[in-house]
């Protein structure tokens, strides 16, 4: 992947030992909130806010990237980030089998990143 704010993400959730994580690249589909969705998950909410501080940081430091809003840590079943070309979706195991946003895109390019253990 050559996208440097995506490769940040990916790093910043890889830190804090997130799992499973897919990159969705929308670049050829027209009517795309985005470019790029980074989906993970998480063990627990408490790891949640590890990996978005993580994220956050690395998106910062090695891309030049701030994010533009957080929404869901208070739900602690899910939490996206936006980057605004970029949208990360952390969720635990349950809510992310229920919502399969891997799915919602048949024409887009999945990327899965092999966890590291």
């Amino acid at each position: 992947m050559g996208n440097k704010l995506v490769n940040s993400i990916v790093a910043g959730i890889q830190e804090k030992k997130g799992k499973d994580i897919t990159i969705v690249d929308l670049t050829s589909i027209a009517d795309a909130a985005c470019q790029y969705f980074v989906i993970c998950e998480a063990n627990s909410p408490n790891q949640m806010r590890a990996l978005v501080d993580s994220i956050k940081e690395k998106a910062s430091l090695m891309a030049g990237e701030k994010a533009s809003h957080v929404e869901g840590l208070n739900q602690s079943e899910w939490a996206a980030i936006d980057y605004g070309y970029v949208i990360v979706h952390l969720f635990l195991p349950e809510a992310r089998a229920f919502y399969q946003l891997e799915s919602l895109w048949a024409d887009a390019k999945l990327t899965q990143i092999k966890n590291l253990d």
